[in-house]
């Protein structure tokens, strides 16, 4: 039992378990979660030798930092369901429908730069569930809206819902960690590193999605003995310019603001600028292209009917509104020299030394982003858009309808995550099941860990569903590892956060989703074999330029 290799697969069992039930057996997340976290509290009591008292305080550390998340969630998909029921959503679809008539135009401004504002503001499988039936609206094959919604769906998420994978995800599981190797201080600091690390692996290579997704959109779905990339191909100047137009101020969002904004700001910015370049034809391609007539269509690219939108005649100024509040909201309250951010993070609600443990428990509820702004501009929409009260109920409570299933996963992985850091406090004097894995992960793989690193974060929403819980499952893991092999933390848990966003083009739940909005069902495995394509290019080049940048970096120190 004193062998390293013995004791990493005993504390990885849970985990592995997760995945085969997940991937092999297709168990949801609300049921795979709880019996992964019941084999990690039998692994700790009965092989690491932790106290009864300290499982079951990791435990509850555990599903009260998993309500902090829970609140961002509830309050982004209630922002949604209120404008669903406003008409502003359908009014934001008007008015993307005269902007230009050729599919690529139309892909990127949709697939790209609205679904990166959709993932800033809300996340959670909204940008690609709304994405998808505005381009079919548009004219496009249910299957092609889909897989142009998931693969550009993809920068955007290591910053979606205004940050939560840093803020909620690596924050849940990191905070006790490096507050206990650097201070209090250091905390915030190291939460804006990973961002800007991440920001910057993604402005290299995220740039270039629209141009990829456009010529898959070319190979896919040009007509029959037309299969080529030529037709994504001409329309590279203005793909690579709406790709620069979102990541250079998500860039420079990341440096000088913090990992709540970049994908929200970058998409502010980009979408108006994307739109203006498309009414004046600026870099767009010279021939328009389109897709064969409906009767051509193959059957695999077609789904059943779905519902239409509800009509609106909302002008798209007051539509855009609520966005335009939250964004001026959270820029607000999160500079400190205004000095609202130091007002809210004062209101705490805590739990110290949870059943005599030392664990510390603590929540700024004005602070998080799902109260402030999204609760807030989620009333203020009642007014400002003049909803019906029986409307503004129904979007109530179809927001707590969906919560069930996410929260049950959610209370279980981040439980289950905290059990394991909490082993290293046990009977038996041994290292936690972190440092264990990590450990004998290291040896295994040593220096090389740079290129493995996003793909375990693919593996992470691959199963879970979620860049954030992907961030949940194991940032503390790549963390781990990282000191192990004595490379930069920070950098490798950018690229577990940069993977984590990749591994939503090919998330099983993810592309379920899609598909249900657009009326198309049993084909996901042809989805997911497709955006494999993109998923493996995205994060073999992130890996190729971590090398580089770590070794550079080694150099340096």
């Amino acid at each position: 039992m004193d062998n390293i290799y013995t004791m990493a697969l005993l504390a990885f069992a849970p985990i592995l378990f997760t995945i085969i039930m997940m991937t092999v057996f297709s168990w949801p997340a609300k049921k795979v979660m709880p019996v992964a976290w019941l084999l990690v509290v039998i692994v700790a009591y009965a092989i690491w030798g932790v106290e009864l008292q300290r499982i079951i305080a990791a435990t509850i550390f555990g599903c009260l930092s998993a309500f902090n998340i829970l609140i961002i969630i509830f309050g982004a998909i209630l922002i949604l369901n209120t404008l669903k029921k406003s008409g502003a959503m359908a009014a934001i679809s008007r008015g993307f429908h005269q902007v230009s008539a050729d599919r690529r135009v139309q892909a990127v401004i949709i697939g790209w730069m609205f679904v990166s504002f959709i993932e800033g503001a809300a996340g959670f499988g909204t940008p690609a569930a709304l994405a998808a039936p505005l381009l079919v609206g548009l004219g496009f094959p249910p299957l092609a809206a889909v897989m142009v919604a998931l693969v550009m769906n993809s920068t955007a998420v290591s910053f979606g819902a205004v940050g939560l994978p840093i803020t909620g995800g690596i924050g849940a599981v990191m905070k006790d960690t490096v507050v206990a190797q650097a201070g209090e201080a250091a905390w915030l600091p190291f939460l804006h590193d990973i961002g800007i690390w991440t920001a910057l692996f993604h402005f290299i290579v995220g740039s270039f999605i629209p141009l990829i997704a456009l010529c898959m959109l070319s190979f896919f779905f040009s007509p029959a003995g037309e299969r080529s990339i030529k037709y994504g191909l001409a329309a590279a100047p203005f793909a690579f310019f709406a790709g620069l137009a979102f990541t250079v101020p998500y860039l420079l969002t990341a440096l000088f603001l913090g990992p709540e904004f970049p994908s929200l700001v970058g998409a502010l910015i980009g979408l108006p600028v994307v739109l203006l370049a498309a009414q004046k034809n600026f870099l767009t391609p010279k021939d328009t292209w389109d897709f064969p007539p409906p009767k051509q269509w193959p059957d695999a690219w077609q789904g059943t009917k779905i519902a239409a939108d509800e009509k609106s005649n909302m002008p798209l100024w007051l539509a855009w509104t609520p966005y335009i509040l939250i964004a001026l909201i959270l820029v607000i309250t999160r500079i400190p020299g205004l000095g609202l951010k130091e007002i809210l993070m004062n209101q705490v609600v805590s739990w110290p030394d949870i059943m005599g443990t030392g664990i510390n428990y603590s929540f700024s509820y004005l602070y998080s982003p799902g109260t402030v702004p999204f609760i807030l501009v989620a009333v203020m929409i009642i007014f400002i858009h003049k909803i019906p009260v029986r409307k503004a109920q129904q979007a109530w409570a179809d927001t707590f309808k969906q919560l069930p299933s996410i929260t049950i996963a959610l209370l279980f992985a981040v439980a289950m995550v905290q059990v394991m850091l909490q082993s290293g406090v046990n009977l038996k004097g041994i290292d936690g099941m972190m440092i264990v894995m990590a450990t004998a992960t290291a040896q295994i793989v040593g220096g090389a860990w740079p290129v493995v690193a996003p793909f375990v974060g693919i593996l992470g929403t691959f199963i879970s569903g979620s860049g954030t819980v992907s961030n949940i499952l194991f940032a503390s893991f790549q963390y781990e590892v990282a000191q192990q092999l004595q490379i930069p933390g920070v950098v490798v848990l950018a690229l577990q956060n940069v993977g984590g966003a990749i591994g939503n083009m090919i998330c099983v739940h993810k592309v379920i989703a899609a598909y249900a909005t657009v009326g198309l069902a049993g084909k996901e495995g042809v989805m997911i074999r497709r955006n494999f394509i993109p998923a493996v290019i995205y994060a073999g080049v992130v890996s190729l330029l971590a090398l580089v940048v770590i070794d550079y970096l080694l150099v340096i120190k």
